[in-house]
């Protein structure tokens, strides 16, 4: 009872607001005063409100909290006061269909007051509660946005409209009585006026009429209240399941997206119980009110409320690849929120069409299922089933397919990996408690259509423009045509970790080398934040000097990182993306053997080694051995070939090779059962041929002059595959080979005839292998 003696003597100082706020019509003042000391000895704090099972603890103190009221009734000599107290103790009933209410309202109270003791001064008494600057942990309140306090809230309006129909109805029950009891009187003389028990009744009769009318006014405005607060509570709704949508759409470039529906679907199920409430209490109250009252608009904003929670609780659960190959099986899933509430009978069939970008916008403007048929769709149709152990109701489309589509005539250089359609997802329903049958629809993310595997790269360049940079809630399929770098920074990144599935993002160094890259301005170290890109500098014009987009080329980077380098990428041992004067820079100072590891700027899915040596003239150059791609990783781990290198030593800045890439190298073969002797192929790199091109880090000298060439690494042991290089040709790039083999020893011991075969150079060959294998 310590509290609420330091609350007495401040409550002076409390607005009506504050009173009101800290002492609701559910849970009044005098409950607090007249039970003071057993409110604060209870352990309100030590509930679990999210845990159903704590119910039946919270039924015991809301049974002993009635009876203590009834109990302090009894002894209080003060009529009015005694009345008051049982009225309210009967107003108590209202939680016994939620006890855990009570908790959280005497909880929240005595939050509240320990806050406002805390600040002391009574001049912020004045300053409405959610305008206090700080609590400390056990004095926290809820935010007044919370989804949940404003469910419970609106739950409790509803109850709180129920008990006071109960209790008009009591009140007209006994002044029905009265009135009843006192008809035997109306027939006595006038003289019989001055009768004491006359006089009595016919006061009380009038204070029951005043008060029965005082109940139903207060009835009606507790029924509008509702209803706006309804409105309020399913706009709040209905934005968390846009942003959910939302967040779905974005997960596609790999940003954060919790799927999770249930507690959007415990939502909406909430709701739909509030509506159907609120209208069952509508058409009670026009039964006892005959004056004019405008019930109708009270019941439109009912129904207008009730059909849009049922038409936005369709969503898509699960849905297609964005990128569909016509003839090719795909599936999805959509989900009913409401599915628990939809009336026993026939099954609900879900439809499945394909839609363009102009039907979808004309979808969204007028709610028209289109006519027209632009594609052939395979199994396009699926139940609503509902799974009792997840209380989700779905139908899932496992093995859709696109027979054929119709394309829409192209502008200018539109190509049709860039055209985006939609499947439109439709049904019929009926919900338990609703007269007439409802249309539902909702569409899937863009999907862009393709017909040979060769368009997938640039579909799903089309598929990334869209997820990256659409606005919410904006007119299907709208994108804008430029967005500043700043931006593509941000979704180039997260579409790389999210395809990579690692945790280390591209840096500032990575990032600022793909904008010089995109803007075809190596020499310019500027700020390129701000700067404009366009969807055509992205995935429609070729880079300079190139034949692939930038697009083409930085996803041929993350499928080779992807499915090769994810472990190095991960741990660092990749700078990535690099310009020349970049590397140039940090090399320049470095002993000889330094090397980096970066991704081809002049090759698709490439991956190659610049080094620093030292060059002719005793100056020190960069050598940059021709890219391994995905098919020379599959051969030989990077691990392995950095390891077989010579003229590599320490891994930028300075990490020894040795220790850094030991535990990539793969265990040397045991000999087959068969009795053929393993073999290993070995990387070596000539670095001492005075042919290869290489770039000057003299001071004098454009780092832009540097050459980067592109190539595959590896030559197979097999002459008439990889035929010599004449000696006059000049290679473009630092040669490589696997098992140096003279020439003659090949020809001689791979003769087509077995009987033929130089046994000397056999026997020298597998004296190679066999040291080779050693090494």
């Amino acid at each position: 009872m310590a509290l609420w003696a330091q609350m007495t003597q401040q409550l002076q100082y409390l607005s009506t607001q504050m009173m009101n706020e800290l002492y609701p019509e559910t849970f009044p003042l005098d409950i607090r005063h007249y039970l003071a000391s057993w409110i604060e000895e209870q352990g309100w704090e030590n509930f679990d409100l999210d845990k159903i099972e704590q119910e039946p603890h919270a039924r015991m103190l809301l049974e002993q909290m009635m009876h203590l009221l009834q109990e302090v009734a009894k002894q209080n000599h003060n009529v009015v006061e005694r009345v008051k107290l049982q009225h309210i103790s009967r107003n108590l009933v209202m939680f016994q269909p939620q006890p855990l209410n009570l908790v959280r309202t005497v909880r929240d109270m005595l939050r509240k007051e320990k806050q406002l003791l805390a600040r002391g001064i009574h001049s912020n008494f004045q300053q409405p509660m959610h305008q206090s600057t700080s609590a400390s942990n056990d004095t926290v309140q809820q935010p007044r946005d919370d989804p949940k306090t404003d469910v419970d809230n609106l739950v409790m309006k509803v109850l709180e409209i129920q008990n006071c129909r109960q209790t008009l109805y009591q009140m007209q029950e006994e002044l029905n009585w009265e009135k009843q009891e006192a008809e035997p009187m109306s027939g006595q003389n006038d003289l019989d006026h001055q009768n004491p028990d006359k006089a009595a009744r016919q006061n009380k009769i009038q204070q029951l009429g005043f008060n029965c009318s005082i109940c139903a006014k207060k009835r009606l405005q507790l029924l509008q209240e509702a209803v706006c607060a309804l409105e309020r509570c399913q706009s709040c709704l209905l934005h968390k399941i846009k942003s959910w949508r939302w967040e779905q759409h974005r997960a596609t470039i790999g940003l954060h997206f919790d799927d999770n529906l249930s507690p959007l679907q415990t939502w909406c199920e909430q709701l739909l119980g509030v509506n159907g409430n609120l209208r069952q209490e509508i058409m009670l109250v026009k039964k006892d009110h005959r004056e004019d009252f405008e019930f109708h608009t009270l019941e439109e904003s009912l129904e207008r409320l009730l059909q849009a929670l049922i038409q936005s609780s369709l969503v898509v659960d699960k849905h297609p690849p964005q990128v569909i190959k016509t003839q090719s099986k795909f599936s999805t899933t959509v989900r009913y929120l409401l599915g628990e509430k939809i009336a026993p009978g026939k099954p609900v069939m879900l439809k499945t069409q394909i839609i363009t970008e102009a039907q979808a916008k004309n979808l969204g403007q007028q709610g028209i299922v289109p006519n027209e048929n632009v594609g052939d769709l395979i199994n396009s149709t699926a139940i609503l089933e509902h799974n009792t152990s997840s209380k989700s109701t779905c139908g899932t489309f496992r093995n859709m397919s696109i027979r054929k589509i119709k394309r829409a005539d192209r502008k200018g250089s539109e190509s049709v990996t860039e055209e985006k359609f939609s499947l439109l997802f439709t049904t019929e329903l009926t919900i338990t408690g609703c007269e007439r049958p409802y249309s539902i629809q909702t569409i899937s993310l863009p999907i862009v259509v393709i017909v040979h595997g060769s368009q997938e790269i640039n579909a799903m360049a089309t598929v990334v423009w869209d997820c990256a940079f659409s606005e919410p809630n904006r007119i299907p399929f709208v994108v804008p045509d430029r967005v500043p770098w700043k931006q593509m920074c941000s979704a180039l990144s997260s579409k790389f970790m999210s395809e990579v599935q690692t945790q280390r993002a591209l840096d500032g160094y990575n990032l600022h080398f793909l904008a010089q890259k995109i803007f075809d301005q190596p020499d310019i170290p500027g700020d390129y934040s701000n700067m404009p890109v366009s969807w055509a500098q992205f995935n429609k014009e070729v880079l300079p000097g190139r034949n692939f987009t930038f697009w083409q080329w930085f996803e041929g980077v993350i499928d080779l990182t992807k499915k090769c380098l994810k472990e190095y990428w991960s741990e660092g041992l990749i700078f990535g993306f690099i310009g020349k004067q970049h590397l140039h820079l940090i090399l320049d100072s470095k002993p000889n053997g330094t090397f980096l590891l970066r991704f081809s700027d002049s090759e698709i899915s490439g991956i190659t080694i610049a080094y620093v040596e030292f060059s002719d003239n005793g100056g020190r150059r960069v050598q940059n051995i021709q890219p391994f791609t995905k098919k020379d990783l599959d051969s030989v781990g990077l691990g392995d070939r950095i390891l077989d290198i010579n003229c590599i030593s320490h891994l930028y800045p300075e990490y020894p090779k040795q220790k850094v890439f030991k535990k990539f190298s793969t265990v040397p073969s045991t000999p087959n059962a068969d009795g053929y002797i393993p073999f290993k192929l070995t990387t070596v790199v000539n670095a001492g041929d005075p042919s290869t091109s290489s770039s000057s880090m003299q001071p004098q000298t454009d780092p832009s002059s540097g050459l980067y060439h592109a190539g595959s690494p590896f030559h197979n042991m097999n002459p008439d595959v990889f035929p010599p290089q004449p000696s006059h040709a000049t290679p473009p790039y630092m040669p490589e080979h696997s098992m140096s083999v003279p020439e003659p020893l090949f020809s001689s011991a791979l003769q087509s005839n077995p009987e033929d075969m130089d046994m000397d150079a056999v026997d020298m060959i597998l004296q190679i292998c066999q040291t080779t294998t050693k090494t």
